[in-house]
């Protein structure tokens, strides 16, 4: 009997802290529920059109994001790598350089707002291709 409810504490409490480590970060916004599209061509932001070009000149350099280094595990070198990291990571709050997250580019100023909204539209429309 004892051991059934130690056991259900320790489940609820193993549940518990699990839901709360879940939880979104009240003081950052969604970056992608929240990004403004209007401005942003769905048909042209694509990876190959635009996001790559970010990448490439903003995150997956020498030392950084790419291929070879992977600082913090993250790949942002390729198609696949990027999306992967987008749809895992918070990067979007990096980039932002959100309430708790470490600010992207490192040593950096923000990213330009257009660019911004480029990289959350992307996300918001399906990271295409």
């Amino acid at each position: 009997m004892k051991l059934s409810v130690v056991s259900s504490l320790l489940l609820a409490g193993i549940v518990a802290l699990s839901w709360a480590g879940c939880s979104k970060d009240s003081q950052n916004p969604d970056y992608i529920a929240e990004a403004n599209c209007s401005a942003v061509d769905a048909n042209t932001n694509t990876y190959a059109l635009a996001i790559k070009d970010i990448m490439d000149n903003s995150c997956a350099l020498g030392g950084c994001h790419d291929a070879a280094t992977k600082s913090e595990g993250v790949d942002l070198s390729t198609y696949a790598a990027t999306k992967t990291a987008f749809e895992s990571q918070n990067l979007l709050c990096a980039v932002n350089h959100g309430s708790g997250c470490e600010p992207m580019p490192q040593g950096g100023s923000k990213l330009p707002q257009a660019t911004l909204d480029r990289l959350a539209c992307w996300a918001k429309n399906g990271y295409k291709q």
